[in-house]
Parts: C-alpha cells; structure tokens; sequence
C-alpha cells in the first residue's frame, strides 16, 4: 500500500478573499508560521485545525481538503 498525501487549496481560497496569512491564523487560532506550513504541505493539521479553517472558509471540509494515493 503506497502512502498518501494530504492536499489542500488553502492559499488560493485565502488569496481569493483577500486575507493575509496573519489574519486566516487568527481566525482559526494558530500561528502565522503554521498556517505557512500548511499552505506549503510541509505539515499536515490536526483533524480539528483542519476544521476549523473549512470552517473559516464557510466551505464543507472536502472543498479544501483532498488526500491523494
């Protein structure tokens, strides 16, 4: 079984409602950096941060998350 990979489109979304990276962590309660993290797939969220930027989004999880074999 091959390892997968988490995806997300957290930039474009942010980018397309104007909002910096400073304020998508506020919003969500996290840091700058790792909002950055994510954006690069460098680090995968917790299920519940996750959430809470779909959330944030007002968009259903799968709208911003992927996870590809």
């Amino acid at each position: 079984m091959s390892k997968g990979r988490v995806r997300n489109n957290i930039r474009a979304l942010r980018l397309a409602r104007g909002l910096s990276q400073q304020a998508l962590a506020d919003a969500v309660e996290a840091t700058r950096q790792t909002i950055n993290a994510i954006e690069q797939e460098k680090y995968a969220p917790s299920l519940e941060l996750a959430f809470r930027i779909a959330r944030a989004f007002k968009l259903n999880f799968e709208d911003v998350w992927s996870f590809e074999t």
